[in-house]
């Protein structure tokens, strides 16, 4: 977090560089901020052969909560506010099959933030409706959706549960290798 997504992208090139033969497809999978730095490359590093793409918990719009942190203490996002959780990271290209994997179940250090912006949007009687207030614990629902991604699957996970729990695993092998979520 304390790169920019610039320079993140760049090590993820460089990795591919020194690992991977280009003429071989890779498959992606990134969380949270990792999906956003897979927008980032896909878009600014085209001589690769991407096959499919999977984020989980990625706000792909950018993050509330990341903002308030950003606003409070901008050394724990570091750089990667900038361009990426701003809600300002490269368009996703047309050519990229991308699935969206979001959580619903709200647990996790961020829902403090969450919580208290959830109360501020009721207090002020606004007009959204109870479901944009789903978050999962650190990204809202509404902040994962993409209209360019090929797919979106809500799992009853938390921001950093999604990363242990089976059938988020199993979902993103689905995805990987049929194109779409399993239903």
């Amino acid at each position: 977090m304390r790169d920019g997504i610039k320079i993140n992208s760049q090590r993820l090139n460089n990795w591919l560089e020194q690992h991977h033969h280009p003429d071989q497809p890779i498959d992606l999978i990134g969380h949270s901020l990792g999906g956003l730095i897979i927008r980032d490359f896909v878009c600014h590093y085209p001589q690769w052969q991407i096959g499919r793409c999977v984020t989980l918990g990625t706000p792909h719009v950018g993050s509330i909560c990341a903002d308030y942190i950003w606003r409070l203490t901008p050394a724990v996002v570091g750089k990667s506010y900038i361009d990426a959780l701003d809600g300002t990271v490269a368009p996703l290209p047309e050519h990229i099959t991308l699935g969206i994997i979001a959580g619903n179940r709200p647990k996790g250090l961020g829902q403090l933030f969450l919580q208290y912006h959830n109360r501020k949007l009721r207090k002020a009687d606004s007009p959204l409706l109870d479901d944009h207030l789903i978050h999962n614990g650190t990204v809202y629902l509404k902040e994962t959706k993409l209209e360019a991604a090929t797919d979106h699957l809500i799992m009853p996970v938390s921001h950093t549960g999604m990363l242990i729990d089976a059938a988020v695993a199993e979902q993103t092998g689905y995805f990987l290798q049929q194109g779409m979520f399993k239903r």
